[in-house]
């Protein structure tokens, strides 16, 4: 095994149904009138099996059931899938168990089902703390049925977290920051807070284009960022990642396997992998539509699309694209490893002098971060560093 990997491995199972298709989501969701469990748990089962068979010998530090709305799956097929995985690697004692799901008061009566077949983690997908906007945002909850399933959450996992998206139409620094201190009162010690972007593809997308909405312009949405920073660093929960918070220690394991590029394999339709093999960097992809996933696990046993190996070049851009919306920054010494060569090779020209000498990158203590700043342009940041 090589250097750069310790043996360990995240695993994201993605359940790709959902009750209705929020206007904003570019996610690999669709709605179905009916779903054959017993079909999808054979299915996760034969993919597990074959992943296994690749990359035998690891343990397993982290699941996440994505989607789509992974409550809306059987409880039991949670539990089977968990038992595939326990079954096929070594599971950590400490592993970190996600479940996503939506505060429908249905979902949340069914949390300690979730619980008993191994779930111990659950991320809600809240995103507004105000009735109108949830409509504006397609959600079929509304803000008490969100705050009961909060309270159900708290109550029934060790540990759980919720989504909120800003920069919505209308909103305000005053409005945000009053709704950022509400939701201090229901959380944990983990929140997800996001900036509502426009995705091509998507209603909204066509929405916005011909002017059913406008979004807060550039100069409002950074002051609602940095709002977002000023509030939850006064509540000891300061951004590890661009839109994740958490008290220390209290970060998402899972996330964090994404963000220091470090190996998780994707079962499920439309699922992605990154893994290292005798010192090679491989991306997974699996098959997108759900019926082509089901007909292909089923004829061949696993659902590869493309298992392609990357290039040095690639992996660094894909480090460096992931590590540096982490508070932490990245990690210089494993870079070298993953890439074979210094992580400025992989930089434009004096791109990386020009960047710290302007503020935007820190190097230190083996590290390379972006700073408060960088962080706030981290697009431009990283179009001004790879070539």
């Amino acid at each position: 095994m090589d250097r750069a990997d310790d043996g360990s491995l995240a695993v994201y199972v993605h359940w790709p149904f959902c009750l209705s298709k929020c206007p904003y989501c570019d996610f690999n969701s669709h709605v179905a009138d009916a779903i054959d469990h017993d079909a999808w748990r054979r299915g996760y089962h034969a993919e597990i099996a074959h992943a296994a068979a690749m990359l035998p010998d690891r343990t397993v530090t982290s699941v996440f059931f994505g989607g789509g709305t992974p409550s809306l799956m059987a409880p039991e097929t949670a539990a089977a899938v968990l038992d595939a995985i326990a079954g096929s690697w070594t599971m950590a004692p400490d592993a970190e168990i996600t479940l996503e799901a939506n505060p429908t008061s249905v979902e949340a009566g069914r949390f300690r089902s979730f619980r008993a077949a191994g779930v111990n983690r659950v991320s809600l997908g809240v995103q507004a703390l105000d009735d109108r906007d949830l409509v504006f945002l397609g959600r079929q909850h509304d803000r008490s049925q969100a705050t009961a399933a909060v309270e159900t959450a708290r109550q029934v996992f060790p540990r759980y977290s919720f989504d909120l998206i800003y920069a919505r139409p209308g909103q305000t620094v005053d409005s945000w920051r009053e709704e950022l201190r509400r939701a201090l009162t229901m959380a944990g010690d983990h929140l997800s807070l996001y900036q509502l972007t426009i995705e091509r593809g998507t209603p909204f997308y066509a929405r916005h284009r011909d002017g059913g909405f406008t979004l807060p312009d550039e100069d409002m949405a950074a002051a609602l960022y940095e709002t977002t920073q000023e509030t939850l660093d006064e509540a000891g929960m300061p951004a590890y990642e661009v839109s994740n918070h958490a008290a220390p220690g209290a970060e998402s394991r899972h996330n964090l396997t994404y963000w220091r590029y470090r190996d998780y394999v994707g079962v499920g339709p439309g699922a992605h992998g990154r893994h290292r093999i005798d010192g090679r960097t491989f991306a997974v992809e699996r098959h997108h539509r759900p019926a082509d996933w089901l007909a292909a696990v089923a004829a061949e046993g696993h659902a590869l699309k493309r298992q392609d190996v990357l290039a040095p070049s690639d992996v660094a851009s894909e480090l460096v694209m992931m590590g540096l919306r982490l508070g932490e920054g990245i990690d210089l010494a494993f870079a070298e490893r993953r890439t074979g060569a210094p992580l400025e090779r992989w930089f434009r020209p004096g791109a990386l002098d020009r960047c710290i000498a302007a503020g935007y990158l820190a190097r230190e203590n083996g590290r390379l971060r972006a700073t408060a700043a960088g962080r706030a342009v981290l697009n431009a940041l990283l179009a001004e560093l790879l070539a």
